[in-house]
């Protein structure tokens, strides 16, 4: 499925806070627990934007359908040049390759920074974001047992790394 990939805009943050939240209600895919109003998304998008991180939304037929971001690895200087990226979907629109996209887009605009790594953590198990990463060339480099509680159960987290 074809999709148009745009920069996230103010007027999005409706739109991107109902994907999150469904995530945040109804999986281990995130650790926050309390849902996030479509305001604090705004702040989210203009922070990153602040960081000159990209932040873009895939849109279908004038509906947004999923988003990817970067953000900072770590606060410390040293950890400039490395980011965590993001990709979340609506769920009706899972496995149509707009994830791919997404991300493909997402890596071309790193990559015209000055980033040179890009890590993406996942809670697992998440098979398809595990064969996302992979296909995109991210390699496994961490796995921390029963770092997460959430729904009631420990959860793992993996860190897969992409140096570009």
């Amino acid at each position: 499925m074809n999709v148009d990939i745009r920069p996230a805009g103010a007027g999005d943050s409706e739109a991107l806070a109902r994907i999150y939240n469904h995530y945040i209600r109804d999986s281990i895919i995130t650790f926050e627990e309390v849902e996030v109003p479509p305001a604090e998304m705004g702040e989210r998008v203009a922070a990153i934007g602040r960081l000159s991180f990209p932040w873009i939304v895939a849109g279908s037929e004038g509906t947004i359908v999923g988003y990817a971001y970067a953000g900072k690895w770590r606060e410390r200087s040293a950890y400039r040049f490395a980011v965590e990226s993001t990709v979340y979907l609506d769920p009706a629109y899972t496995g149509r390759g707009i994830g791919t996209q997404l991300y493909r887009e997402l890596l071309t605009r790193l990559r015209s920074t000055s980033v040179h790594t890009v890590l993406g953590g996942i809670a697992l198990p998440n098979s398809a974001s595990v064969a996302l990463h992979e296909k995109l060339g991210f390699t496994k480099v961490a796995h921390l047992e029963d770092v997460g509680f959430k729904l009631g159960r420990w959860i793992d987290v993996a860190y897969w790394q992409l140096v570009l």
